[in-house]
């Protein structure tokens, strides 16, 4: 009897333990639904977060310029931008020439010289793949 009893005892604690509520496959796809756009809208509060940033680094420069062509003639102020850091035409230049120097001197049996023209290649790319990126962002004229 005593035997009976526990065997009764362990399955029914067995049985309370079991989790009677799983999520139905539509469940399961809208909270990955809602988990997605959540991730999203953190990835464009965050984009929003680095203009704010990348705006306050832009240093205002005040150039007066002075016109003594006629009698009285005021100056005239002009507010030109400056940004700080380096262009992208700069970056492509460095990174295209170190990759073109590693890429040169892995290819070409004689060191030095792959090295040196693979540099000089790269650089010349990545100066010209930089530059059409500072034309689109405005950095460049």
């Amino acid at each position: 009897m005593k035997k009976l009893m526990s065997i009764i005892l362990v399955a029914a604690s067995l049985a309370a333990c079991n989790n009677k509520y799983k999520a139905s496959s539509d469940d399961r796809a809208d909270s990955i639904k809602m988990m997605k756009d959540s991730l999203s809208l953190d990835s464009f509060k965050r984009a929003e977060a680095e203009k704010v940033k990348a705006k306050e680094e832009v240093e205002t420069k005040t150039v007066v310029v002075n016109h003594y062509d006629t009698p009285g003639q005021t100056s005239t102020t002009t507010t030109t931008t400056q940004k700080k850091g380096w262009s992208s035409a700069a970056k492509g230049a460095v990174i295209g020439g170190a990759a073109g120097a590693v890429g040169g001197a892995l290819i070409d049996k004689k060191s030095g010289r792959g090295a040196i023209i693979g540099g000089a290649t790269g650089a010349g790319a990545g100066y010209l793949i930089g530059r059409d990126k500072d034309k689109k962002t405005g950095r460049a004229d």
